[in-house]
């Protein structure tokens, strides 16, 4: 998305998750709110969120993600919040059932691609992902270089 897209449809992106397009294999994303303190929304506004080893994991049939580390708010005093809990995720129970049978049947996992604010909302994507081989990660690294071998061969050259 470019910059004007984002800023008419009220979308500022906080942060990326550009390692699980490394290690994963991403097939299907969805969108859902975040359930956060005061204090989280303040760091997350500050961009001070981290998804290393970041997971999502169904609970009595509600979705939270683990690991997901929020720093604590500078301001926060005696009300801040801790900084690796796991927080819930609002999805519709249509979505949920979809998620969790692809989950069970497949051998899929669920990881955060992006933190973004849609308005005054915290969203979070996720996407169902399974897991990349060595060979497949080599494969990836190795077209991603013949494709700019060939940009940079068609850049000079006058049509």
């Amino acid at each position: 998305m470019s910059r004007d897209n984002n800023a008419k449809s009220g979308i500022k992106v906080v942060a990326k998750n550009r390692k699980a397009s490394h290690d994963f294999e991403l097939l299907q994303r969805f969108e859902a709110g975040l359930v956060l303190l005061g204090t989280e929304v303040k760091s997350l506004r500050a961009g001070k969120v981290s998804f290393q080893d970041t997971y999502g994991r169904f609970v009595n049939g509600e979705m939270f993600l683990v690991n997901l580390h929020i720093s604590p708010y500078d301001h926060g005093g005696y009300s801040n919040h801790e900084p690796m809990r796991p927080r819930k995720l609002l999805l519709s129970s249509m979505e949920l059932r979809k998620i969790l049978t692809k989950v069970m049947e497949k051998g899929c996992t669920i990881v955060p691609t992006m933190v973004y604010f849609r308005g005054q909302y915290a969203k979070i994507e996720i996407a169902l992902a399974r897991g990349k081989k060595l060979y497949d990660k080599r494969d990836d690294i190795t077209k991603r270089d013949q494709k700019r071998q060939l940009e940079r061969e068609f850049k000079g050259a006058r049509v």
